[in-house]
């Protein structure tokens, strides 16, 4: 069998279009954006936020629309139940509830907002610290860590409202003593998982020091656990806060709270049950809308969950 020499004749130029045919094109994305495409794509998690964020014009708009204060008592209408007049009723005082829950909501997020922004400054830097320096600074800084947490997170803050004068101011510093020691690990964990990559290595022998390597390489590569625990840190402030309301030991009449107008509605929640319902139904909403955007967040910035 002879073998067949080809010629030059036997070849043709593929055209321009012929030639893109076979190009596979993809749209190159950051991992930012692939981020947003999967979390946009959890139905679930985007209707938490748009909750949340109806939530939060709520608690601004609120007062405004109403056309009552939210501390002026009118006894002749106390314990009224829902109406046009007063849309979520009035409590024993004859308050409008309209505008006293979305009160309390807008302190309630503010102190979920607060110390979960005071808990992301000192866990990004301590755990920052611990995990970048390691040895003896990582032992020590650890070991503090341990015993703070070990001592009960709520004893704690008990006795420091106790100490100083209940107000948000002292609501955020209590929650913050401690609450920033699980963002410290997670950080801590991270840090320790990317030090020794390349381009840490390269940032090092081109003469960088330990602040620019940790702020500007480590910790924004670290962003997306940080991120979650930011988001699962929020709603479990605001229980906080309604939980030591309800003690009495958090904001004081005749400022609301969500707290206190749980507690003020316990006392007769068979008599006038929407004076309970309406404040601990957004109470609960909102937690849960937290918990199930964070979830969302969490598996979003997951590369494990990347198809």
């Amino acid at each position: 069998m002879e073998d067949k020499q080809l010629t030059p004749d036997q070849f043709a130029k593929l055209s321009k279009d012929e030639k893109q045919t076979d190009t596979i094109v993809r749209e190159s994305i950051s991992a930012w954006k692939d981020a947003w495409l999967r979390l946009r794509s959890n139905k679930i998690a985007m209707a938490g936020l748009i909750i949340l964020v109806i939530v939060a014009i709520m608690s601004i708009i609120g007062p405004i629309i109403s056309a009552h204060d939210f501390q002026t008592n009118h006894l002749k209408e106390k314990n009224l139940g829902p109406s046009v007049t007063y849309w979520f009723g009035t409590d024993d005082l004859g308050r409008d509830l309209f505008t006293r829950t979305w009160m309390g909501t807008g302190i309630s997020l503010q102190v979920g907002l607060y110390a979960a922004l005071a808990d992301l400054v000192l866990g990004v830097i301590i755990g920052g610290i611990m995990g970048y320096f390691g040895g003896r600074v990582d032992e020590i800084l650890n070991r503090i860590c341990e015993i703070l947490y070990s001592i009960p997170n709520m004893l704690i803050i008990i006795l420091l409202i106790v100490i100083m004068e209940p107000s948000m101011f002292t609501i955020v510093l209590a929650l913050s003593i401690t609450g920033w020691i699980s963002m410290a690990w997670i950080v801590r964990g991270q840090i320790m998982q990317l030090k020794n990559q390349e381009y840490v290595m390269a940032a090092q022998a081109l003469g960088a020091n330990a602040v620019r390597i940790l702020f500007r390489h480590l910790i924004p590569n670290a962003m997306g656990p940080i991120i979650v625990t930011l988001t699962l840190t929020v709603p479990s402030a605001i229980f906080a806060e309604a939980f030591l309301s309800f003690l009495g030991l958090g904001v004081q009449s005749p400022a609301a709270s969500l707290g206190t107008m749980i507690n003020d509605a316990i006392k007769a929640w068979t008599l006038y049950p929407w004076r309970m319902i309406f404040p601990a139904a957004v109470i609960s909403i909102t937690m849960l809308c937290f918990n199930i955007f964070g979830d969302g967040l969490r598996d979003a910035l997951d590369p494990k969950m990347k198809k």
